[in-house]
């Protein structure tokens, strides 16, 4: 953080009032680097054993401050990720205007193929969309989070939303996965059942996959 408050007095804000403890805010910022979901107020409260009103007041500070508006004069400079509301929870993000130069970078770090699992989970959500990683990780019965991101660095998947009651993000298909699988729309994807060995499981995969 550019301007870091003063000695806590304890109460979640700093000794003077002017800005919220900063032990709080490192233990929120632990929490908010590692969430792959956005989380409510709430569940970071849980999960830094805080009450809502400090965790919110460090919050709306944490946003300042990654935008470069804390310290005297607002003397500090805009991060390349910002802390964003999304779906009634909170996360960190890159900022849009960096989002060519982290496609880019991680472009040139993955392999030219995709793994087993990311082909697994890209059927998934293909057939599935919108999806959450929840949805996808009980489909596949694995966690998926790594793949997914592998996916999102690929441009083959996107956010297209956010659950209305859970707040998770979904997921969807990008048009570079029609160009490369040389279809027009996902009207052209082939009915998974014919595709699987156990007949036993084709209605309950099937009935799964294709609502």
């Amino acid at each position: 953080m550019t301007d870091d408050p003063s000695t806590s007095s304890g109460t979640g804000a700093t000794s003077s009032g002017t800005g919220p403890d900063p032990e709080l805010c490192r233990r929120l910022e632990a929490i908010l680097l590692i969430v792959e979901e956005p989380q409510s107020i709430v569940s970071l409260a849980a999960a830094v054993a805080s009450p809502v009103r400090p965790v919110r007041a460090a919050i709306d500070w944490l946003v300042a401050d990654y935008d470069g508006e804390t310290g005297p004069g607002h003397g500090g400079y805009r991060r390349g990720f910002e802390l964003r509301e999304v779906g009634g929870g909170w996360r960190l993000y890159v900022r849009d205007d960096l989002d060519d130069l982290i496609s880019d970078f991680v472009g040139s770090q993955v392999p030219t193929r995709l793994s087993q699992a990311a082909l697994e989970t890209l059927a998934v959500i293909a057939y599935k969309q919108p999806v959450s990683r929840g949805q996808v990780a009980s489909i596949r019965a694995v966690n998926v989070d790594s793949v997914v991101r592998t996916l999102l660095a690929r441009g083959l998947v996107t956010e297209v939303g956010s659950d209305s009651e859970t707040g998770a993000i979904l997921y969807g298909t990008t048009d570079a996965l029609l160009e490369h699988l040389g279809i027009n729309s996902l009207d052209e994807l082939p009915h998974i059942s014919p595709l699987l060995d156990d007949v036993d499981d084709v209605a309950t995969i099937d009935g799964e996959v294709r609502r």
